[in-house]
């Protein structure tokens, strides 16, 4: 290992050293811990006997060889502190860790699977000018083989059921929150003990690499929540590791985060390499597509709070991993979860920005989802809240999410938070999702959201499957269905989500109507966006595209097929000798429309 690179916090393979590796003749085992005073190593090779690990280099990094040990095995370490005191801790760069409550890590062989997705590896890119409709997942409760909270399905069973879902309803990504070992369900992963162990609840680390691959050979990709922010603040895990704040910082007023978890002390080097080591090893070992920076606000402003100051140690940190990582994985994917104003957040390192290819739009999906509580009488006065996003939207290069962040905690889910009673709710989710698929931007949807879920997202609960056996459910997944296939193949949607003259305002000014319509432009495609999010009929809305001669219809929100008015829509409309369409709304409607250019005059 380059050991000053460690300290200095410049290298993205410190697990190739530290931690525990199968050797010809056993295992060898190092930890980084310059406050111990002494080390043991403790597992099943050894009868969880003692075996001395031994100072190597400058005396804070310790080592030992066991001939006996071999995959699969558990182990831990037990450090003793300058007061003598020890605690027996699961190893920070370990492979494997068992399930909670208990906290030993495992040996895994890293080498023993073997990939067969060479070609999604070869062509894969991070989506810039390509289609990235992304559903986001918490494994554990999707499905469950059985109503049990503790029961769970394997990544490989993962892999049979929801990779046909996937293809079936139109995404071509999928977002799994945290995969590496947390102790706490309700953390969902995010306040993480093992960062460079798959959460045993799901299996084996060659069994997510086989859920990996299979997604790789269907042609969708994995992306996976990331938290270089903090971690969980268990005894036996990075707290006080070697008996000193060797992770965290040493004082609480920066070194405790709101969700009560420890804060990475981003100033010092090692714990750099630790962090973008784990982040390097996800992308490098199991082939993840791209990672999903949680909490990047903590890291840029202390604690969150602009008020605060910019932290520059943590922005400095961000900047070296991700242009590390991008040269180390040019196609791999690293989204920014960021609800701050900080500037460049997606622009390149060499340009003073952080170097991350996405940004979450959180002012978007706060706007738009205050907009679709609010009741129509007063839409005209919030009309504007859905112009904003485009005033600030070239800055960064956004993702769109309605997450899981949106559907938990007193939030209500998306259908509910569409104004009005049951059946007012579900043609306003229509047309809020046309919108969201028709804005610029990439696309990220959560489990659920796609059947009408109705009640908050549980982690110990799966997904109520039985929704659809409601005809209004049934025909509102349809809808989600058709507009995902819709997205994946029409360019105009997503070719040029980042160039201006990808998107041009159509009308923008019936805050009275609350009607809005926009173009997306591609190379070779030109689609019009109309919506209408009032109460009352529109029944000669007048669209001006000067250049255009017909609309084809694509999609209609209201079509009678996903619960809606319009059982014999017009295919296509013309327009007036000045390019002006008539257009009918029905209350709570949005359509697509494929615009048909006037013929070119003769030479």
């Amino acid at each position: 290992m380059d050991f000053y690179g460690f300290y200095t916090g410049k290298i993205f393979d410190a697990y190739q050293f530290l931690g525990a590796h199968l050797t010809d003749s056993g295992a060898a085992f190092r930890t980084f811990a310059p406050g111990a005073s002494r080390i043991a190593l403790i597992g099943e090779f050894n009868g969880w006997q003692e075996t001395e690990m031994y100072k190597i280099h400058d005396g804070h990094f310790w080592e030992c060889c066991v001939p006996d040990a071999a995959a699969g095995m558990m182990y831990k370490y037990r450090i003793y502190g300058k007061d003598g005191h020890c605690v027996d801790h699961c190893d920070p760069y370990g492979f494997g860790m068992e399930l909670r409550p208990n906290a030993a890590s495992i040996l895994r062989d890293m080498a023993s699977y073997q990939f067969q997705d060479k070609k999604w590896m070869h062509t894969r890119s991070d989506c810039k000018n390509k289609p990235l409709n992304i559903f986001e997942i918490h494994m554990g409760s999707f499905r469950k083989p059985s109503g049990q909270a503790d029961d769970w399905y394997t990544y490989e069973e993962m892999a049979d059921i929801l990779i046909p879902y996937l293809k079936e309803n139109g995404y071509n990504y999928v977002e799994v929150m945290p995969l590496n070992e947390y102790p706490c369900d309700e953390s969902w992963g995010y306040q993480s003990t093992g960062f460079y162990s798959p959460t045993s609840r799901y299996g084996t680390a060659d069994q997510l690499k086989s859920f990996i691959d299979c997604c790789h050979q269907n042609q969708i990709g994995i992306l996976m929540d990331f938290v270089p922010v903090h971690f969980a603040l268990d005894s036996y895990a990075l707290s006080h590791y070697d008996g000193t704040a060797l992770y965290e910082y040493p004082h609480n007023a920066v070194g405790v985060s709101e969700w009560g978890s420890c804060n990475f002390m981003h100033s010092r080097g090692e714990v750099r390499s630790f962090l973008q080591s784990a982040a390097n090893y996800w992308l490098t070992e199991y082939h993840i597509d791209g990672l999903r920076m949680d909490a990047i606000s903590r890291a840029i402003y202390w604690q969150g709070d602009p008020g605060r100051g910019v932290n520059m140690n943590a922005v400095d940190f961000l900047k070296n991993m991700n242009e590390g990582l991008k040269t180390l994985h040019p196609t791999a994917i690293l989204a920014a979860e960021d609800s701050t104003s900080y500037p460049g957040v997606t622009k390149n390192v060499s340009d003073g920005g952080l170097g991350f290819d996405y940004k979450w739009d959180m002012g978007w999906m706060n706007d738009t989802l205050d907009y679709f509580r609010t009741d129509p009488q007063y839409r005209s006065r919030d009309y504007h809240k859905l112009t904003f996003s485009m005033m600030y939207y070239y800055d960064d290069q956004f993702l769109l999410p309605l997450s899981h962040d949106e559907v938990v905690h007193g939030k209500a889910t998306i259908l509910q938070k569409m104004n009005g009673d049951y059946d007012q709710k579900f043609p306003q989710a229509r047309a809020l999702y046309l919108y969201m698929y028709a804005h610029p931007g990439k696309k990220l949807n959560f489990m659920g959201n796609e059947i009408g879920h109705f009640r908050e997202w549980d982690e110990k609960r799966e997904q109520d499957w039985g929704l659809l056996d409601y005809p209004a459910h049934q025909r509102f997944h349809q809808f989600m269905k058709d507009l995902n296939h819709l997205y994946l193949k029409h360019p105009a949607l997503y070719e040029k989500d980042f160039e201006t003259e990808g998107f041009q305002w159509l009308d923008c000014h019936q805050e009275e109507a609350c009607v809005y319509a926009f173009e997306r432009k591609g190379t070779q495609e030109r689609i019009a966006a109309v919506f209408h999010f009032s109460d009352q009929e529109q029944k000669d809305y007048k669209l001006s595209i000067p250049d255009a001669e017909k609309l084809e219809l694509l999609l209609s929100s209201n079509d009678a097929r996903y619960g809606g008015s319009e059982a014999d829509e017009k295919a296509s409309l013309l327009a007036d000798k000045k390019g002006t369409f008539s257009l009918q709304l029905a209350p709570f409607t949005a359509k697509y429309y494929k615009i048909c250019g006037k013929p070119s005059l003769p030479l």
